[in-house]
């Protein structure tokens, strides 16, 4: 039975090698075995017609005429009847119209193809005016085009130009899933490097509004960011319209990143903002909350605002001009911001007043002074130093910013007490974060964060604040690699547990690089994340769209200076009856504070708001309780 199949198998196999032969044989000899096999078929089919027609010539010759006049005809040779000479004149007419046509044919359809194929690898040039530049793919450009997407969504037409070294097709498959709603505003994509000045050429950065550097995700990230800045330079010489925004993830590289942004570029530093905004919330919580209000394009925002009739009045009458809007600084004529000024600052010719408002057109001056209850103001006492105890689970690259940026805000004698697994690199950098600190104590104990007998010892619930951040096991590839995320989520499982045991939900802040993982995070309702990607990528699109907006981040988030704070209510007004939000803005400004909005304690587990209330009208009246919180700029 074998020897009978082998049989046809070997001659299938010996059919396939010589047709393999005939093929790779060249052009001329494809094309003459073409012609023999359709000669093969057309004239004996041609025959079977003819002999089978009932009209057919009587005689042999009139019927191989008829044949003659068939093939030809199926093999457009024209077929035509004749002597010799004729017949073959008129072949060879119709060989060179067929081979003149096959090629022109050819001709066109190579073109239409390299066209089609030119545009699926987005080589050609965008045509679009005043539109955004984004530079650059990772994890971050989901954030970045649906927040453009929010802030271009009253306008007519927008568009957003992607420039990566990636598929078009495959960039515009997982914006379209990441993104699924784009409105009015026009998402093009183009294929190349970032760090080359003619591909930059393609998404026209001469005509754009606004370019965006994003960070890859890759160790070489800011190097990447550093190089494409060049790029941008020569493809955009200085002077240029286009607001520039780049972000480097470490602070040792942001120095050179602002050398090659030039003097009109803005460049925001991952690792500082996100150590800080991680210390800030971990104190104080709910502050994650109101950073997310502030930053996205769906609520309320910062703007600046004519000071009109303010203009040569001090800064404390502008807190209560407007009640729809929150006052919080000075826009300088010379683009210096003052945020929190002293109430009797002077609004001087060229200032302009920034405030927090639902829109720039809702920042319309309207006194709200009559709504202030004076019976219900409270003087405060001084609050006494407060000695804290702090858990940090994890170590990465930005631990080291966290211990200093706590020893800057915390009460002498303090402790800090670190958990994270044993490595060489860490404990080198951890011996450099500790030297020099004048408040903080700080201890260090070996251990994994995802292992829930090191977290029993820990007594996690003695601890006044928890802060997780992201860890990977020693030797990972990258300090933001998903299974960094992997790890805190486990550790909130854990944490979770041991709250759901003790009878009360422990304060745990948590860093998180994936936005995607936040949601499955296994935490109380409004509990403090900040995910690093999408944190950037606000601040990114805000400056974008507003580049004075540069100077209030880089003001609200340095060491120095007013930041944003939640105290207790019961330090402002009396909690025994309603009052209006202007009470508590009259309350703030005498003791040399903006207030922004406020946070009911009741609320703090329920969505979509969790409590907060940002920007109220200060017409509204509200009955505190005495565990709510004013959300205040001010000085710590």
């Amino acid at each position: 039975m074998a020897e009978q199949h082998d049989g046809p198998l070997r001659l299938r196999l010996r059919l396939r090698y010589r047709f393999d032969g005939l093929i790779s044989g060249g052009t001329t000899a494809l094309i003459g075995w073409m012609a023999l096999a359709c000669l093969t078929v057309v004239v004996p089919a041609s025959a079977v017609l003819v002999w089978s027609d009932r009209a057919a010539p009587a005689t042999l010759a009139g019927r191989l005429t008829a044949v003659w006049v068939s093939v030809g005809q199926t093999l457009k040779l024209g077929g035509a009847v004749g002597s010799p000479l004729y017949v073959l004149a008129s072949v060879a007419l119709a060989l060179v119209a067929l081979f003149f046509v096959s090629t022109l044919v050819g001709l066109i359809t190579t073109g239409i193809n390299r066209r089609i194929m030119e545009l699926r690898r987005g080589h050609s040039t965008v045509q679009e005016a005043g539109h955004t530049v984004v530079l650059g793919w990772s994890d971050q450009i989901f954030p970045v085009v649906s927040e453009l997407v929010a802030a271009h969504a009253n306008q007519r037409r927008s568009a957003v130009t992607v420039l990566a070294p990636k598929d078009k097709v495959e960039m515009e498959d997982e914006i379209s899933a990441g993104v699924p709603a784009t409105g009015r505003t026009k998402i093009i994509c183009r294929s190349g490097a970032t760090t080359d000045p003619t591909v930059l050429a393609r998404v026209s950065p001469r005509t754009a509004k606004s370019v965006l550097v994003l960070p890859p995700e890759e160790d070489s990230g800011d190097a990447h960011v550093v190089k494409t800045l060049l790029a941008l330079d020569a493809a955009l010489p200085r002077p240029a319209g286009a607001v520039i925004v780049a972000a480097v993830r470490e602070s040792a590289h942001h120095r050179t990143a602002v050398l090659a942004a030039g003097p009109g570029g803005h460049v925001l530093c991952v690792d500082d903002i996100v150590a800080r905004v991680l210390v800030q919330t971990a104190r104080q919580p709910g502050l994650s909350l109101v950073y997310q209000e502030l930053l996205d394009f769906a609520g309320d925002e910062f703007y600046p605002a004519a000071a009109g009739r303010l203009a040569g009045r001090p800064f404390g009458e502008a807190l209560l001009a407007y009640t729809t809007s929150s006052v919080v600084g000075l826009l300088h004529a010379g683009g210096s911001v003052t945020l929190n000024p002293d109430p009797t600052t002077p609004i001087v010719s060229g200032d302009r007043i920034l405030l927090v408002s639902e829109d720039d057109d809702t920042a319309v001056q309207e006194g709200a002074g009559a709504w202030v209850d004076e019976d219900a103001i409270v003087t405060a006492r001084p609050a006494a130093p407060l000695a804290e105890r702090l858990l940090l689970l994890g170590w990465n690259r930005r631990a080291p910013l966290v211990v200093r940026q706590l020893d800057e805000f915390v009460d002498a004698g303090t402790t800090l007490d670190v958990v994270a697994l044993a490595d060489p690199a860490a404990d080198r950098a951890a011996a450099e974060a500790t030297s020099g600190l004048t408040r903080l104590e700080v201890a260090f104990h070996q251990g994994d964060i995802t292992d829930p007998e090191v977290l029993d010892k820990l007594d996690v619930p003695s601890y006044d604040a928890v802060l997780v951040i992201g860890e990977q096991a020693p030797g990972a590839a990258a300090p933001e690699a998903p299974p960094a995320d992997d790890r805190t989520l486990v550790a909130l499982l854990h944490l979770r547990a041991i709250g759901e045991s003790c009878g009360r939900a422990l304060s745990v802040t948590t860093e998180m690089s994936d936005d995607g993982n936040r949601l499955l995070a296994p935490a109380r309702e409004g509990a403090d994340f900040v995910v690093s990607a999408r944190l950037i990528s606000l601040l990114m699109t805000q400056i974008s769209e507003n580049a004075c907006l540069a100077a209030v981040f880089a003001e609200l988030f340095r060491a120095e200076g007013s930041e944003i704070h939640l105290r207790p209510v019961t330090d402002y007004v009396r909690t025994d009856r309603e009052v209006a939000f202007a009470t508590l803005v009259e309350s703030a400004r005498r003791r040399r504070e903006c207030a922004i909005g406020y946070r009911l304690h009741a609320e703090t587990g329920t969505a979509p708001g969790y409590g907060l209330r940002l920007n109220p009208d200060k017409r509204l009246p509200v009955r505190f309780g005495e565990h709510d919180r004013v959300i205040v700029l001010a000085e710590d």
